[in-house]
């Protein structure tokens, strides 16, 4: 059975984590007495309608707060697919966490909250817009749209049928989704419409014949896979062990690994040899393949050298480490002018670093890509460019032609995305 990893995205407060929660309880993977805990502790606190977001939300400062804050990971069956489910925080404060379940991604789940006023809101000024352009930006090309709370507009299909229309226009004409790539989904997850099987409810019923969310997911598309490519891994999380050992967790995103492998670790440029490897969260394999999400526990390696945002790689083969980029980039509608000399923080798979443009190079026809003209002295909204930006310290990268995961970027400024894009050159590489 194949693998898919799906990242749930959306505005803060479209209920992404009650989705995700609702159907996970639904498949079993949550037990009923778990969730009777999460009831009861939920309404102590007066947060009845979160018992079912806790399944994974389970820090004690997401509980408190009452929102996603980290990317919460649980897994499940489908009929065709062995599905990582990647819960990612809606708030804006958190995008820089979203960023690293994106950087993970086969697909999206886009959960958008169907009440009047909500929708809006995520769409003018919130995070619905970001989300759907990181996610593209990183290399996801199928998404499901789940319009959430129909329950809340008495199940209308001219409320959905408003929802799906702009969020469709947006998807395909200002994140450039293929048409046949998008898929909208109308459910409650409160009142269990749609998750599972065909509404139960006659007002819904009605109009509405299209799959239900759990077989939508069935609809993609298998993603390929870059099995016969030389080993890169980039590093999400880190659990340091005793005896010398530590467990670096991460997608594989091309080549295969096994038990026994020497593996480079960069940046340190340090040779670790894999003791054990798990898949799906805790299952021992003896190996993975490109497309597996892996606990990999080295050995033989100083452990304070293997670090978040750093990759595993093939040792005749290691990945660049760099400080100064060329990228590819397009400033999304309505960003602030970009300046050489503009402040960003520039993100690339699991790894964050402040940064400056150096140079803008040149301004790019948005279709050909050609260039429109040279050394133009600011960029400006909905505009393509080749930039030059210096990093405060280096990190790992790879030419999106090479490698995809490790060639999406996505620049910040103020707590808003200011571009999205690729890198083109590595033009200084650390040594």
């Amino acid at each position: 059975m194949a693998q898919l990893n799906l990242a749930v995205v959306g505005h803060v407060d479209s209920g992404k984590s009650t989705v995700s929660g609702k159907l996970l309880l639904l498949l079993g993977q949550v037990s009923n007495k778990e969730m009777h805990k999460n009831e009861k502790e939920a309404k102590s606190q007066g947060k009845g309608s979160f018992a079912y977001a806790w399944a994974l939300d389970e820090s004690t400062e997401e509980r408190e707060r009452g929102i996603t804050m980290n990317v919460g990971v649980k897994y499940f069956d489908s009929k065709k697919y062995k599905v990582v489910l990647l819960d990612s925080p809606g708030h804006k404060d958190f995008v820089p966490n979203m960023i690293s379940g994106a950087a993970q991604a086969d697909a999206a789940l886009l959960v958008v909250d169907g009440s009047h006023g909500a929708f809006e809101a995520g769409m003018k000024g919130g995070q619905t817009k970001e989300h759907s352009q990181i996610i593209k930006s990183f290399g996801v090309k199928q998404i499901i749209v789940a319009v959430n709370k129909m329950d809340v507009v008495g199940y209308s299909k001219d409320r959905f049928d408003e929802i799906k229309d702009t969020i469709g226009t947006f998807l395909t004409r200002s994140c450039r989704f293929e048409k046949s790539s998008v898929c909208c989904v109308p459910l409650s997850a409160m009142d269990n419409q749609n998750l599972m099987s065909a509404p139960s409810d006659d007002r819904f019923l009605s109009w509405y014949s299209g799959p239900c969310l759990f077989d939508a997911i069935d609809s993609f598309q298998p993603p390929k896979r870059e099995s016969e490519k030389p080993l890169l891994m980039p590093i999400c999380d880190v659990i340091k062990a005793s005896k010398g050992q530590v467990s670096a967790y991460g997608k594989l995103q091309a080549g295969t690994l096994r038990n026994g492998l020497k593996v480079r670790v960069m940046p340190s440029g340090e040779l670790g040899t894999i003791r054990s490897l798990e898949r799906d969260g805790s299952q021992s394999c003896s190996t993975a393949t490109a497309g597996d999400s892996v606990a990999v526990t080295l050995q033989g390696i100083d452990v304070h050298q293997v670090m978040a945002g750093g990759v595993l790689c093939d040792p005749d083969l290691p990945v660049a480490f760099a400080r100064h980029l060329e990228l590819r980039v397009q400033l999304p509608d309505g960003a602030q002018p970009m300046l050489i000399g503009s402040p960003l923080e520039f993100h690339i798979h699991h790894a964050k670093e402040g940064a400056r443009v150096v140079k803008i190079a040149a301004l790019l026809d948005r279709k050909t890509l050609q260039v429109a003209k040279r050394l133009p002295r600011c960029l400006l909204a909905n505009q393509v460019a080749a930039v030059e930006v210096v990093l405060q310290r280096p990190v790992c990268a790879v030419e999106f032609s090479k490698c995809r995961a490790l060639g999406n970027v996505s620049l910040r400024a103020s707590g808003k995305t200011v571009a999205l894009g690729t890198v083109t050159r590595i033009i200084d590489e650390a040594k």
